[in-house]
């Protein structure tokens, strides 16, 4: 039985000119069903280029110039821009970092939502709206139908946050790649947020790739664990492995 998704011997170069720079090198790692794997290290590790490079989003000077990624059993590395945009945002869904850079400040939370279910699916408005309405039930928001008709700057940071993956959630996706999803967040809205994501991993049988630098959050949250630094992954194993019996000094 193949995995979810199989990234083999990946290299991603940035061409400059005075030459090309790798930032990952031979990352290889693989999800199944359900799975939650964390990818951590250090700013600079080349974590969100691996995640960028899974659904094709590194910008030139940025390229894929070795190895392969399989979705599903099907070669996606090597897939246009116009088969890429089939998988981005529906199969795969990505949570960055700051909800107000992915959120339209001049739009409404629905307006978002209602034009994000449209372009990946043929509905209607109405029945657009009602999967919107679902999935923010689904990840504990209050009020639901309120909170359509408001703007990003009239919500809180947990609550936009929460609206970020109402949003990855609408399509249904196989994957969630979530590039630090707390970072701005306090404390304790930041636990929330991580149980949040492991309830809808469980209950939508959906894998989750967790990029962040905090080891302690991966420990609680993730099954897997690969360690990054300079570009590459110098330790991968099991949560428990990894944490409990390190092996390489930098983990």
């Amino acid at each position: 039985m193949s995995h979810l998704l199989e990234v083999r011997d990946l290299e991603v170069k940035f061409a400059l000119r005075f030459g090309d720079i790798t930032a990952i090198d031979g990352v290889s790692f693989t999800l199944d069903r359900g799975e939650r794997l964390g990818l951590v290290g250090e700013s600079g590790a080349g974590k969100s280029v691996t995640g960028f490079s899974i659904i094709n989003l590194i910008s030139k000077p940025g390229y894929i110039s070795r190895g392969n990624i399989r979705f599903e059993g099907n070669k996606i590395s090597t897939y246009s821009d116009e088969q890429m945009r089939k998988i981005r945002g529906d199969r795969i869904s990505m949570i960055f970092q700051d909800p107000m850079m992915t959120l339209n400040p001049v739009f409404t939370v629905g307006f978002q939502m209602i034009e994000t279910v449209q372009a990946h699916r043929k509905i209607s408005k109405a029945g657009a709206r009602k999967i919107a309405l679902e999935k923010l039930k689904k990840v504990h928001i209050p009020s639901p139908e309120q909170r359509l008709e408001q703007y990003p700057h009239e919500l809180s940071g947990g609550m936009r946050q929460r609206i970020i993956i109402a949003i990855s959630l609408l399509t249904d996706p196989a994957i969630i790649i979530a590039d630090e999803p707390t970072t701005a967040l306090d404390v304790t809205i930041q636990a929330e947020i991580m149980d949040l994501l492991q309830e809808l991993c469980k209950s939508d049988n959906m894998a989750l790739i967790l990029i962040t630098h905090d080891l302690g959050v991966v420990s609680q949250v993730t099954e897997k664990i690969a360690v990054m630094y300079a570009g590459k992954i110098i330790e991968y194993g099991s949560t428990d492995q990894v944490v409990k019996h390190p092996v390489h000094p930098y983990t």
